[in-house]
């Protein structure tokens, strides 16, 4: 797995909880290495160990953590780019919820190792809709499910959002979009502002 994932939980776990305790969950996952390299290959279970490690010292289930992971890759304010390159993806919710199926393909035109979850999107109309992960680690779902909500936040739409667990192959999340622009969005603009 491309560094780059398991630096960002990294960092995740540094920002939110402090550099000690990600030292503490390193310790515990028996990771040799002082950080994360973004550009080298690691092993996919180091992943996994670190998730654990986190989880437990937090005793925090997994899959919550993992949702405010997703969260984190959105709203923290170290990571302003990817959110302004996910707002590309529509000009409200449902246009972005749409977009997500191109999200893998257009993460490889930026850098070809990176292996996003597959997603598959279906339409159940009235605003419902099914979205399938498909990825290399469990939980990802919860992870996509965190990135949604922010997004949704950031839209600001009133969705509701579900982990419906496993379905061929990959996690399932029911997503209703309630109301479309139930309070002001963010501020965004396609050019950068200068000050």
């Amino acid at each position: 797995m491309l560094g780059l994932i398991n630096r960002s939980f990294q960092f995740f776990l540094s920002d939110t909880y402090g550099v000690e305790f990600w030292e503490n969950v390193a310790k515990v996952a028996d990771i040799r290495v002082s950080g994360f390299e973004s550009m080298l290959i690691y092993d996919d279970k180091l992943i996994n160990q670190v998730i654990d490690a986190a989880s437990a010292l937090l005793r925090r289930p997994r899959e919550s953590l993992m949702e405010d992971m997703g969260t984190y890759l959105v709203s923290h304010e170290s990571l302003q780019t990817v959110r302004r390159l996910l707002r590309f993806s529509g000009v409200n919710f449902g246009e972005f919820l749409n977009s997500m199926e191109e999200l893998p393909e257009r993460g490889r035109l930026v850098l070809p190792e990176l292996e996003l979850p597959e997603m598959e999107l279906c339409d159940l109309g009235g605003g419902h809709f099914r979205l399938r992960c498909r990825a290399r680690f469990a939980g990802t779902g919860h992870i996509v499910m965190g990135l949604l909500r922010a997004m949704a936040d950031d839209y600001g739409a009133l969705v509701l959002l579900d982990h419906l667990g496993l379905d061929a192959g990959g996690e399932v999340i029911s997503v209703q979009i309630a109301d479309q622009a139930l309070y002001e969005a963010r501020p965004f603009s396609l050019g950068l502002s200068v000050g």
